[in-house]
């Protein structure tokens, strides 16, 4: 009977510990630039947002409260007219640096493309087997992003199945009337991002998410030369990345969330080639090249 009982307590404990849910994901809607921004139809929304990114499972694995992925996406709303929202969505998020409060941020990308139909108070559900609803689809999409950006750099690849979920509701997308899926007048559109990021032909690109935080970020704590000499290192896969496509959409989305890092990173700590590397770096992503001046000692 005693046995039976700390069994039982065992068990509820790792059921305390473990975690359906994989995010921790503030949403927030902003409709301050509509004149009738005040409805409580936006909070209602924003409420039923952070539930179904929050409280929805989006893999199979099992996360701790301490593990689950910090991310935030705020939802600027331009136009609101019979239960249809028109606006775009920004998505952030990060993960910790091991051995160290220092929290990197891994995505950080704005989609100009939110268009949706919303009733107040309707149940958000989503089925990856049919597209239903656009407002779901592009919540449900960002969610695997997150995911399998997250996965990615901690093991190599080690977030494809969450990216070809994104890929999958991505196709489905093509087929509806909503734009920023990808038709064929569409530029950097949702599908064109999680292609980019699945195809071979910028296979550098996960490498480099890999190379740069597992075995560059996560080992600065411990020898900050060595992580720093594997980070110059990982710029090296952009360069091929930059043959194949001068005007990559990985590129850009990778310094959009790492420039200022990067800066803060080689402004400080054991002196290594900045020359050179300031070159490799304006070469890659001259868009930054005010970013990369700041780098000095």
């Amino acid at each position: 009977m005693r046995n039976l009982i700390v069994i039982t307590i065992c068990f509820l404990s790792s059921f305390l510990v473990l975690n359906a849910q994989e995010l921790n994901c503030t949403v927030t809607v902003n409709s301050d630039q509509l004149s009738q921004g005040d409805l409580p139809v936006f909070k209602t929304l924003e409420r039923s947002l952070n539930d179904f990114m929050n409280k929805n499972s989006w893999s199979n694995r099992k996360f701790k409260d301490s593990e689950l992925i910090n991310a935030q996406i705020f939802i600027t709303i331009t136009k609101y007219e019979s239960n249809r929202f028109e606006g775009n969505i920004q998505i952030q998020s990060s993960r910790p640096v091991f051995n160290t409060s220092y929290e990197t941020p891994i995505f950080n990308y704005k989609d100009n493309n939110l268009l949706f139909e919303y009733i107040e108070f309707q149940p958000l559900i989503f089925n990856e087997n049919v597209f239903e609803s656009n407002l779901v689809a592009v919540m449900a999409y960002y969610a695997n992003i997150i995911l399998g950006m997250d996965g990615d750099t901690f093991s190599l690849e080690g977030g494809s199945d969450n990216l070809k979920k994104a890929q999958n509701i991505a196709i489905q997308g093509q087929g509806s009337n909503y734009k920023g899926w990808g038709d064929s007048s569409e530029d950097r559109s949702r599908f064109e991002l999680i292609d980019n990021i699945l195809s071979n032909r910028f296979r550098e690109y996960r490498v480099a998410m890999y190379n740069y935080h597992r075995k560059g970020l996560d080992i600065l704590g411990d020898n900050n030369s060595t992580g720093k000499q594997v980070i110059m290192g990982t710029m090296k896969l952009f360069e091929k990345i930059k043959k194949n496509d001068p005007n990559s959409m990985l590129t850009q989305t990778f310094f959009d969330a790492k420039s200022e890092e990067i800066v803060n990173i080689f402004s400080d700590g054991p002196k290594v080639d900045l020359v050179k590397f300031k070159e490799t770096l304006n070469g890659i992503a001259p868009q930054f090249r005010n970013s990369w001046n700041k780098i000095k000692y």
